[in-house]
């Protein structure tokens, strides 16, 4: 019932902006396409509409409709991206801090995945020995570990790490090898000096 509610709804919508073209087609008038755009707009954000909406995406044929789609909808993206307007378009979308946050925050997972599978692959990671090797490279490095943000992103990342109860038990973990294995190499030296001054002693008496 709900799913036909629904529908119908989406039906109601599209009969307004038909409504709107025919009168701008047939009878040569200019159509009021803004308030007929706006009053859309007040529709679906009323309590109603999100339903509706809901309902509609949550519909097991529109879902498998888009499932179908998908080629469809990948290439025509793939399309406007690569016009130049695409690219301006995105070019200038970017400037937009609060944009590029949840666009970055959106992809993180995926981007993390990719990286992960390049880091595994020997031609990417000859890459970046190569990259990683060139002097204006390195500059750039130093001059990264120099500024202020790059300190207090350093920083807040052992901060972090320090307050994790795997990496505190694991570093004293390496401690604790340390120090065990300084103690038994200094332990040799003193041993052989006392045999030294043990036999020293015994000849000294023997005279």
């Amino acid at each position: 019932m709900r799913r036909y509610s629904a529908m119908i709804f989406f039906i109601i919508l599209s009969s307004l902006f038909a409504s709107a073209c025919t009168v701008t087609d047939d009878q040569g008038q200019q159509a009021d396409y803004e308030a007929t755009k706006q009053m859309v707009v007040d529709v679906l954000q009323t309590e109603e509409g999100k339903k509706a909406v809901q309902e509609v995406v949550q519909d097991e044929e529109i879902q498998e409709q888009l499932i179908m789609e998908q080629d469809f909808i990948k290439e025509t993206i793939q399309t406007t991206l690569a016009s130049e307007e695409g690219q301006a378009y995105w070019q200038e979308i970017m400037k937009d801090p609060e944009f590029a946050k949840t666009f970055a925050e959106s992809m993180q997972e995926e981007n993390e995945n990719l990286l992960k599978g390049l880091m595994k692959d020997p031609e990417y990671q000859s890459m970046m020995l190569d990259i990683m090797k060139d002097p204006e490279m390195e500059q750039n490095y130093v001059e990264l570990m120099e500024t202020k943000d790059y300190r207090e992103q350093v920083r807040a990342i052992v901060t972090e790490a320090m307050e994790s109860p795997l990496f505190v038990a694991r570093l004293n973990e390496l401690l604790q090898q340390m120090a065990k294995e300084e103690l038994q190499s200094g332990e040799a030296p003193d041993n052989g000096g006392g045999e030294g001054e043990e036999g020293d002693q015994g000849n000294s008496g023997g005279s």
